[in-house]
């Protein structure tokens, strides 16, 4: 494996990334308002993983733009709600079209509550990931190697469990229904970013 950290935008003439697209994103919190966008990491699933780090809030970045909003490249991530709405915050785009292992992990492993990211890689693909940097400080100037690897990490593995978790879905006939699901994710996110973070606009 290996990690490429670049500082807030992608080089121009990028071409390192093609084909489909694992992203994660990495903040001070889950306030989208008050925790800033730090870390964009990306992969193509070639088994390297590419990071983009925001220093002194510049969230110009025509390169890295570019990159996610291309309609032809399909983006997965895990939780992509909460994904979505911060590089639409941040960044101004939207990533479409979605994958997000997290809806389908729900969507077709009902047998089971646990559907982090942890759970189904170690379940899906035996692999066991260190978490030990989820809570760490990603506002700091420079990323210590192992937050560079524990960024990598949430990115690398996420077109195999897509390729699992989809062959579950085909298999269970709820294709249809994730990918239904999927098409919403921009606009859920909008809604979190408009205000309607913790309401349920389909209650009575």
């Amino acid at each position: 494996m290996t990690i490429y950290l670049y500082e807030n935008d992608l080089p121009e003439n990028f071409s390192l990334l093609t084909g489909d697209l694992a992203i994660d994103t990495e903040t001070m919190g889950l306030n989208l308002y008050r925790d800033r966008l730090c870390l964009i990491q990306i992969s193509n699933g070639d088994g390297n993983a590419h990071l983009v780090q925001f220093k002194d809030k510049l969230y110009d970045c025509p390169n890295l733009k570019k990159l996610l909003s291309d309609p032809t490249t399909e983006k997965i991530f895990h939780f992509a709600r909460f994904d979505l709405a911060c590089i639409k915050y941040y960044l101004g785009i939207d990533c479409t079209p979605v994958f997000c292992t997290k809806i389908a992990s729900r969507l077709c492993r009902t047998n089971t509550d646990r559907h982090g990211l942890r759970n189904i890689t170690k379940e899906l693909l035996n692999v066991d990931l260190d978490k030990q940097q989820q809570c760490s400080d990603w506002g700091d100037a420079e990323i210590s190697k192992q937050q560079q690897v524990y960024a990598a990490d949430d990115v690398l593995y996420l077109h195999a469990l897509r390729k699992t978790l989809k062959d579950r879905l085909i298999r269970d006939n709820r294709l249809e229904l994730a990918q239904s699901c999927f098409e919403f994710l921009p606009t859920r996110a909008r809604l979190d970013i408009e205000g309607w973070i913790d309401t349920d606009i389909f209650i009575h």
